[in-house]
């Protein structure tokens, strides 16, 4: 069942299960047969607490693979588990009789007609837990042939689990990051260098729906606004051969066809994306699209718990933001002017400023970004 002329397709085939995990289950089976065993499989086993858990297997009940778990890994040999890369079987690890007495032999080697095992530990990047790999060999015992054949085959795997568990760690961050600019209120348009657009999170979505401030048009982005047209493809022109973007911290203000205002910021970026059809997409650089607006209660709500304001001061202090001036917010509340100032000038008191306009700016830094 084993033989030399495996190999290379065997190694092919681990490091496409480095790129793709749900190949593993092929690669164990493809071992198996090289190294001439019984079943193999790959599973993780706790250094401390001495459970473990299997990943992919071939060759065994998965009645034993659920015993394993719930019971007989504890009892297994590798109570100490060997060096990286080394490669053991039982004898190496215990007295051979005594280990032919106890429950692991006897309860679940056994009765799947096993005998010996060769085990290898692969990846160590959580070395409490480490994945490990086993070839379990039938009547006779696992000897110096099998071995080498899977010595072969362990720095390949090795390599592969690294694979894995870097495009693991990165597909995390990057959903992470996916589910944080989705729950920004601030529009998020990605640009290559001739101003395409690559990507948009969900705020940017609704702004692109409404076909008003910002619009897709033959796949460019195009505002509202002609003159910052020409500036967002005179700051992105050229990126496309490495040169930085023109623009950066500058606002450009937007006008809505309702007569809404909005500004953006552009930033630039050097980053690749790849979409779902597998190609690769330069975003030259990111366009923040937010509404000019304060947040009405949710930034209100804050400053009065941190100012300490009433509730009659901090709906004079509203007012004053979002309606106008004393008089108008007089009207707005049906109170008098005085009363107005009276609570106007406890506000400036408590948050420590001295001008309505101050209060706008106030308010301004405390407006929710996230989605509300």
């Amino acid at each position: 069942m084993h033989g030399s002329q495996k190999l290379p397709a065997l190694v092919e085939s681990i490091y496409d299960a480095g790129l793709d995990p749900s190949l593993w289950n092929d690669v164990v089976a493809g071992v198996r047969d090289f190294v001439g065993g019984q079943a193999c499989g790959l599973f993780s086993k706790d250094a401390i607490s001495k459970s473990g858990v299997t990943h992919y297997y071939c060759g065994a009940d998965p009645h034993y693979i659920q015993l394993y778990a719930e019971t007989h890994a504890k009892f297994d040999p590798l109570s100490v588990l060997p060096p990286h890369g080394r490669i053991v079987s039982i004898p190496d690890l215990v007295n051979f009789d005594e280990y032919r007495r106890g429950r692991f032999y006897q309860e679940w080697m056994q009765p799947q007609g096993c005998r010996d095992a060769a085990n290898v530990v692969l990846e160590m990047s959580n070395a409490s837990c480490p994945v490990m790999m086993t070839v379990l060999s039938g009547r006779r015992m696992v000897d110096r042939g099998m071995k080498q054949r899977l010595s072969l085959l362990v720095p390949h795997a090795s390599r592969a689990l690294l694979i894995n568990r870097a495009m693991t760690a990165q597909l995390t961050l990057a959903t992470a990051l996916a589910d944080v600019l989705d729950n920004l209120a601030v529009g998020i348009f990605l640009l290559d260098g001739v101003c395409r657009l690559v990507h948009a999170n969900s705020a940017g979505q609704i702004l692109l729906a409404a076909d008003d401030v910002v619009r897709s048009v033959a796949g460019q982005l195009v505002t509202s606004s002609t003159e910052a047209n020409q500036v967002l493809r005179k700051a992105f022109a050229g990126r496309g051969d490495g040169a930085p973007l023109a623009a950066g911290g500058d606002a450009i203000p937007l006008l809505s066809a309702t007569g809404e205002r909005y500004v953006a910021h552009m930033l630039p970026l050097s980053s690749l994306l790849r979409d779902g059809n597998e190609r690769v997409a330069d975003a030259a650089g990111a366009l923040l699209v937010r509404k000019v607006s304060l947040g009405g209660q949710s930034c209100g709500e804050l400053i009065a718990r941190t100012f300490e304001l009433t509730p009659a001061e901090r709906r004079v202090f509203l007012s004053i933001v979002e309606v106008g001036g004393v008089p108008e917010t007089a009207a707005a509340l049906g109170i008098a002017e005085t009363t107005v100032k009276t609570h106007l000038h406890r506000v400036f008191a408590k948050t420590g400023v001295s001008r309505q306009a101050d209060l706008v700016k106030l308010a301004a830094g405390f407006a929710n970004p996230l989605v509300h």
